[in-house]
């Protein structure tokens, strides 16, 4: 798989902006926390797929997902390295749209990205206005390092949910960990209760 390696949480540090999670500080950069080469994939060959515990299969080729409602998003992110980066603008499309004609009973999903990272989110996190599949950042088309043509967005957790690369979600009956949970990262990331680590 495609390397996604981070450099590593570097100790709490205090801050008086109440916009930034307990430990985080904020940057006016944009980190690239990767190692190895970015997976290059064509929009001609890119797919978004949500799989149920049914088998059945939805899924979007790059023109039917532009064909859906686009959202402007500004947010902060937070990264469980320490930085955070305040008032972000992305441009995406919600969960809750690719989400409309899926039916479930899972409470889990695994999210899959091309070069085989995987993250798990609770199907609780992606939905209600809280989640995006983002291709635009800033105005312009999200670069490669960054997880373009398209990445998750779940900026209310850490950002190791927000999958770079993003492939697909598939619906889980239960909260099995992705790559960075099975190497000793919280299940769930919340930034504010500074789940870090489980």
């Amino acid at each position: 798989m495609v390397g996604i390696i981070s450099s590593g949480f570097h100790g709490r540090r205090q801050s008086g902006n109440p916009a930034l999670p307990p430990g985080q500080y904020e940057t006016g950069s944009f980190p690239v926390l990767t190692a190895g080469p970015a997976p290059r994939i064509p929009t001609d060959d890119w797919e978004f797929f949500i799989t149920t515990e049914a088998g059945q299969r939805h899924a979007w080729s790059w023109a039917a997902f532009m064909a859906l409602p686009q959202m402007d998003i500004e947010t902060d992110i937070h990264c469980v390295t320490s930085w955070s980066k305040l008032g972000t603008r992305w441009r995406g499309v919600s969960l809750d749209s690719l989400f409309e004609n899926v039916e479930t009973n899972c409470r889990f999903t695994m999210a899959h990205s091309y070069g085989g990272y995987t993250t798990n989110v609770a199907l609780a996190d992606l939905l209600g206005g809280r989640a995006w599949v983002a291709w635009e950042f800033d105005g312009e088309p999200l670069e490669r390092a960054h997880g373009g043509p398209a990445r998750l967005l779940v900026p209310h957790l850490y950002f190791w949910k927000s999958a770079k690369w993003i492939n697909g979600i598939e619906l889980t009956q239960d909260d099995v960990p992705g790559f960075w949970e099975s190497n000793g990262y919280h299940l769930h990331g919340d930034p504010w209760r500074e789940e870090r680590y489980s």
